[in-house]
């Protein structure tokens, strides 16, 4: 099963008011397990950046002056996209300004249903607990250390660190396939259950092993339980 963890930054919170997306960052996860392949662009929004938005992401004008529009980009967008299942965080925020991009260079635009919110995970998960990015590091010990700023490709790649901590961490089907430690140590050459190391305690009690060898001296020398 193929995944896109995907996340944009804008220069605002409403495309109909004139804001637009200035980077996109994602990352493939396929089965659950990330494949190294990401997709990644700046984007000259075409008009000037906000202070406020600014100062969450630091692309200013200056940066941004020669990156490519939006237009020259969506077709190597959707291509990486496919039709993956999208993983974001406040899906409808990132889901509204990707389809409001496409609709006006006129290409096709993303069915909600594809779009897995992992904002809303998170609350099912943890009710009344904080599910911010940087919240959900917290909880689950994610270094998130070099996140001084908004980043798309750097929140999207924390992104596939939470989601799959979320769905029950990196191998959520429990699958025991060769090569995988289950320690979460990293790979190794192959995985065998090591042996227990004491007995379990008897759950027998001394009164049915006693009625049990009373039953077994009835039967006489033939029964199978006399047999060396």
């Amino acid at each position: 099963m193929r995944e896109i963890v995907l996340d944009t930054e804008t220069t605002g919170f409403e495309p109909e008011t004139g804001d637009r997306i200035v980077e996109i960052g994602a990352v493939e996860l396929n089965g659950h397990v990330p494949t190294g392949r990401t997709f990644h662009v700046y984007i000259n929004p075409e008009r000037s950046m906000p202070n406020d938005a600014f100062e969450v992401h630091g692309l200013g004008d200056d940066f941004l002056r020669d990156k490519p529009v939006f237009r020259d980009v969506a077709k190597d967008f959707l291509d990486f996209a496919g039709d993956a299942k999208l993983v974001i965080h406040n899906a409808a925020f990132d889901m509204k300004f990707l389809n409001a991009e496409l609709g006006w260079v006129g290409a096709p635009t993303l069915a909600p249903d594809r779009a897995l919110d992992t904002l809303a995970i998170a609350r099912r998960r943890f009710p009344g607990s904080p599910a911010s990015l940087d919240a959900l590091c917290r909880r689950f010990g994610i270094d998130n250390s070099s996140r001084t700023l908004h980043g798309a490709l750097l929140d999207a790649e924390i992104l596939a660190e939470v989601y799959l901590e979320l769905i029950g961490g990196r191998q959520p089907d429990f699958s025991l396939s060769a090569g995988q430690d289950r320690s979460g140590g990293g790979t190794v050459a192959e995985w065998r259950p090591q042996p227990r190391p004491g007995p379990l305690p008897s759950r027998i009690t001394d009164d049915e092993r006693a009625a049990h060898a009373e039953f077994v001296a009835r039967l006489g020398d033939g029964s199978v339980w006399t047999r060396p």
